[in-house]
């Protein structure tokens, strides 16, 4: 009796491997959408939105938006100092600050829970970055550029302060490669 019980059992199982195996491939489809900024409605802001409302502040205190920068291309990398890709990412995010002038802006706004009491020590320990950061303005500062999925999340803006274009994750020169074609006017 217990032999005509076996034919179910291993279907019961087959079917259950295949559901647990489809489960786990639509989430890591979802997953990598999600890091390559790709996917459905909660991607974040589109190509040609406004998003020069966008406020945030210095460490002195000093409230700015995107709007400020009208003229130049704008890089926003909105980072945190707990997260791994951030502080990959940071040397050339970096970099790129530096070397930004009349033509674009970088702007790391770090959204640790801790704010300044995060971001200050963080940079302290870091001085080889020589990073300007910022924090965002209130909670929801960022809202223009819709939900951000995950950190590092890279924004860039064109000189009218509209999106250009948006992603999640870190990728060794992404950034550069994207901005230099923004400043293309690509």
């Amino acid at each position: 009796m217990a032999d005509a019980y076996v034919p179910e059992s291993r279907w019961r199982l087959g079917v259950a491997a295949l559901l647990v195996g489809g489960g786990l491939l639509l989430g890591g489809v979802v997953l990598f959408r999600g890091l390559l900024g790709g996917g459905g409605g909660s991607e974040g802001a589109k190509p040609g939105t406004d998003v020069s409302r966008v406020a945030f502040r210095d460490a002195e205190g000093q409230r700015h938006t995107l709007a400020d920068y009208r003229g130049r291309v704008v890089l926003v990398d909105v980072w945190a100092t707990w997260c791994p890709p951030c502080r990959k990412s940071l040397p050339e995010v970096a970099e790129l600050q530096k070397a930004g002038g009349e033509a674009y802006v970088v702007l790391p706004i770090s959204v640790d829970r801790g704010g300044w009491g995060d971001v200050k020590p963080f940079l302290a320990q870091n001085p080889q970055l020589g990073l300007v950061a910022y924090l965002p303005d209130s909670g929801s500062a960022l809202d223009a550029f819709g939900p951000i999925p995950g950190i590092p999340t890279t924004i860039l803006v064109d000189r009218e302060g509209r999106l250009i274009k948006r992603w999640s994750g870190y990728g060794e020169g992404l950034a550069r490669r994207a901005l230099d074609e923004a400043l293309r006017g690509r």
